[in-house]
């Protein structure tokens, strides 16, 4: 149906395990906190998962409501009205898995080529104020509704990170961090689109402003004025400029302490009384500190011995695993490609 090769086959049944026993002789149980059946079938082993209903699933193990966020996402599927509504009432329970699992959760939904799926699915189905409250609190504040069809530059540039990657060409997670982060020092402070330009180019050629701010100045074609967080182009002149594009890189770091400290998150939708509380932070130190570094060669003048990519194509073995160089290549590239769309009509 979706033309895809599945890693492997599950087989789902509305018979209760006993009963698969029973029909097949080379058949055994398998799991104490959720059993499935093993099938014996030739030299192959096939895994059978009960149905059950969607409520009873979710409270046995609530990251399946994440589970289930993921894959729809990915595959372009819709609920059933029961299991919407279960994943509705039931996402505060989330709040019981530990900060290791969120991360990885999020990182499967958000590295993986279906990261603006999964952040519309968070919204409508209000994950996200849980999971993200800076994020959440930025739709709120610009009357997004939770089914709404438009889009905004949040929503932009991880559809951009979408087009580069795919179930097996994910990225690291310091890169989708980093979009985080920018977009939140960007909506707090709106720039000029020439100030972006050289901010993403300089973390690109690792601080090198003066090349970054040459490269920026030949762009002949306009930026997308849809995004309020975009300023009307002034004429800035060298020493001007990169005030701004190292002021905004201080505020992008900054945008990351933010996202990793409990106080601030916790404040994110104070404002909105039907909001659930969260002071949930799952970015751990040592990604707090990978994802400082994209931007702190800007802020720093450049770095030594620091050699930006050659070429547009991304060594997606080297983006898995978080290279500097591939993560800040692919990071400029996502930006730049949401700031100045290919495809905008004048």
């Amino acid at each position: 149906m979706l033309n895809r090769i599945p890693k492997d086959f599950d087989i789902i049944t509305s018979a209760e395990l006993k009963e698969v026993v029973r029909v097949f002789s080379q058949c055994e149980i398998v799991g104490k906190r959720f059993p499935i059946c093993h099938v014996h079938f030739e030299n192959t082993i096939v895994e059978v998962q009960t149905v059950i209903p969607a409520s009873t699933s979710f409270q046995e193990d609530c990251a399946r409501i994440l589970r289930a966020i993921r894959i729809a996402a990915r595959l372009g599927f819709r609920f059933s009205r029961e299991t919407a509504h279960f994943v509705k009432h039931l996402s505060p329970s989330i709040l019981k898995l530990d900060r290791g699992r969120l991360l990885m959760e999020m990182n499967y939904m958000l590295a993986y080529g279906s990261a603006e799926a999964s952040l519309r699915l968070l919204w409508k189905f209000g994950l996200l104020e849980v999971l993200l409250p800076i994020q959440a609190a930025y739709l709120v504040k610009h009357g997004f509704r939770r089914r709404d069809k438009r889009s905004n530059l949040l929503l932009s540039l991880f559809s951009n990170l979408d087009k580069l990657l795919a179930p097996d060409r994910p990225c690291h997670s310091s890169l989708w961090i980093a979009i985080l982060a920018f977009h939140k020092a960007l909506s707090d402070q709106p720039r000029d689109p020439l100030v972006v330009a050289v901010f993403s180019l300089a973390v690109y050629n690792g601080g090198d402003m003066l090349e970054a701010v040459k490269i920026a100045r030949r762009i002949n074609k306009s930026h997308d004025e849809s995004f309020c967080e975009l300023l009307e182009p002034r004429d800035l002149d060298f020493e001007a400029l990169k005030h701004e594009v190292m002021d905004f890189a201080e505020s992008s770091k900054g945008a990351l302490s933010k996202m990793t400290d409990e106080y601030f998150v916790s404040q994110a939708m104070a404002g909105y009384s039907r909001a659930p509380f969260s002071d949930l932070v799952f970015i751990p130190l040592a990604l707090y500190l990978k994802a400082s570094k994209i931007f702190e060669c800007v802020r720093g003048g450049g770095e030594r011995r620091f050699a930006s990519k050659q070429g547009s194509k991304i060594d997606y073995e080297s983006l898995a695993y978080g290279s500097p160089q591939e993560v800040r290549h692919t990071f400029a590239r996502i930006v730049f490609d949401t700031v100045y769309p290919l495809d905008l009509t004048e």
